[in-house]
């Protein structure tokens, strides 16, 4: 007996089978109504994945590809070929939820090939809910969307998307995993017999839920931005897609090969995103790798740094970073990991005709501080000053004696020797009480505003990192070679078993984004409130923020 046809059979042209039979030829149909460039290599290679896949899969692509669009339409192409079916959209948030069923539901609506899937006046049609028009009476809808922590209980469907439930605000701590991990459980006993989990998403931590999953039966397939070094395609094991493990492998500036998607982002594009997100973010987000080396686990390095000595009133407009060893400084006490170094700079910016180096007042000076009460834990300051988004770490004081009279004097001492612009302190010792003990020194000796820096709320570690890495990958940070013997010499009658551990650079190069992992970091803390606080000033580019003054002269 021969099988029933599907209804668009009935109706349907024969000329435009291809479209009901193969998902690709759908989306370049979707791609074009969208105004959109024709489906890259990679994403019709992840288009095929949805249609030929296992029933239970896991899709990991890299920022910006384009899972979610594609996605959308797949749930359109379904429908079109089997309006039965239930599908559940679930996401970290209801409202990126909705935003998939709301896109989805448009194109319906707009295409001419899906208008007959519209939703009738008696049937559901929300963006958190909609049923399409040939669907017979059923109490689950066509589409529907949920929170992952929202209600889920009594739900039933055929497919279930779960797209990016894992994110930074779910997944920070291992309680959080632990809690994510048990709720996706869930969706065993909301699919169908026979029915599929397709999950969408990209890792956030090293311990990602993407990499329990596969310990549960799921097929876990990668499409990184860049051709996996063949050294780093041991940590994605027979995850890699075969499209990008058959691309030629030729080394780039990171170590990975060329673009796998160039249409998409091309390596300039990495660079710059490489440079924004840090190398253990880009390795986590673009490269899907979480197994981080080493290099990748220990994120912040001595060479990433530009090693000079700073006037106090003036700064170059331009300081060029090169990875050139006759750049390196070999006098230095060495305090980073076996192949680490200090670099001086390759080149300033000069003047055309007489070579001679460009010098500008510098744009803005703060004077941060992290203070503690008298103990192991030190009360410490620095002072960063901003030129064309490049900041110069001018000088750093620590003291173990909390908030004594001499501390509290040194630090406006400090203020003063700089004059700097702004005083920071960081709130949560005491509730701002240093701020208000600290302010009669000010006044008496350097009268400078101050005021407490945001209250930090996430984890230290990773906050940490996510202010310096960036910075430092891009090679922004210039510190006087004055705090580099200083950080030394201010060690020196510790014990020598601890010294290392209170060491600004020995935290630096030590810090990673595991909770814990210095025995102190009151240093690094404070470098890293400074930094924090010029962030947004060194969103522009160093080469335009130098047209502003030559405009002006």
């Amino acid at each position: 007996m021969q099988e029933p046809q599907p209804w668009w059979r009935k109706e349907a042209d024969p000329s435009v089978w291809p479209v009901f039979e193969d998902f690709r030829v759908f989306l370049k149909l979707c791609w074009r109504h969208l105004k959109l460039p024709a489906p890259t290599p990679i994403q019709l290679d992840i288009a095929h994945y949805l249609q030929h896949g296992p029933r239970r899969a896991v899709i990991e692509a890299f920022r910006g590809v384009g899972k979610s669009w594609i996605t959308s339409a797949f749930v359109c192409w379904l429908l079109l070929r089997d309006p039965q079916l239930n599908i559940l959209v679930v996401s970290a948030s209801k409202e990126r939820a909705d935003q998939f069923t709301t896109f989805t539901l448009r194109l319906i609506a707009e295409m001419d090939l899906l208008q007959d899937l519209y939703p009738r006046p008696d049937q559901r049609n929300s963006k958190i809910a909609f049923d399409v028009a040939p669907a017979e009476p059923d109490h689950a809808p066509s589409v529907k969307s949920v929170g992952v922590l929202g209600q889920m209980a009594g739900s039933r469907a055929d497919i279930i998307i779960p797209d990016d439930v894992e994110v930074p605000n779910n997944s920070e701590t291992q309680t959080m995993r632990e809690k994510l991990a048990e709720r996706v459980k869930e969706f065993d006993a909301i699919v169908k017999p026979g029915g599929r989990v397709l999950y969408l998403g990209t890792p956030q931590t090293e311990e990602s839920l993407y990499n329990l999953l596969a310990e549960r039966g799921y097929e876990v397939r990668v499409w990184p931005a860049q051709v996996p070094s063949l050294a780093s395609r041991a940590n994605y094991g027979d995850r890699l897609a075969p499209i990008v493990a058959s691309m030629p492998f030729e080394a780039d500036w990171n170590g990975h090969g060329g673009a796998t998607d160039p249409r998409r982002f091309n390596r300039m594009e990495l660079v710059e995103r490489e440079g924004s997100y840090g190398r253990s973010g880009y390795a986590l987000q673009f490269m899907l790798d979480t197994q981080l080396s080493d290099q990748d686990r220990y994120p912040l390095k001595l060479s990433d740094l530009l090693i000079r000595s700073n006037d106090r009133d003036l700064g170059p407009e331009k300081v060029v970073w090169a990875n050139d060893p006759r750049l390196r400084i070999p006098d230095l006490p060495l305090v980073g990991f076996s192949g680490d170094y200090w670099l001086a700079p390759f080149e300033y910016g000069r003047h055309a005709e007489t070579g001679a180096v460009r010098l500008h007042a510098y744009q803005g000076s703060v004077l941060a501080i992290d203070p503690s009460g008298r103990g192991k834990d030190e009360t410490t300051w620095c002072v960063v000053k901003m030129l064309h988004s490049q900041l110069f770490l001018m000088e750093m004081g620590a003291s173990r004696d909390g908030y004594s009279d001499a501390t509290l004097q040194a630090i406006a001492d400090c203020a003063k020797r700089h004059k700097v612009n702004q005083v920071i302190c960081e709130p949560n010792f005491g509730d701002g009480m240093f701020t208000k003990l600290l302010s009669p020194f000010l006044l008496r000796t350097y009268p400078v505003s101050i005021e407490d820096a945001p209250r930090a709320t996430q984890q230290k570690e990773k906050r940490i990192l996510d202010v310096l890495e960036p910075v430092m990958n891009q090679h922004r940070l210039i510190v006087d070679r004055s705090v580099v013997d200083w950080d030394i010499q201010s060690t020196a009658s510790l014990p020598e078993d601890v010294r290392k551990n209170y060491r600004l650079f020995h935290q630096m190069t030590r810090l990673t984004k595991e909770r814990g992992a210095l025995v102190q970091d009151d240093r690094i803390d404070c470098l890293a409130i400074a930094v924090a606080y010029w962030v947004e000033s060194m969103d522009a580019e160093i080469d335009n923020q130098m047209e502003v003054p030559r405009q002006e002269a």
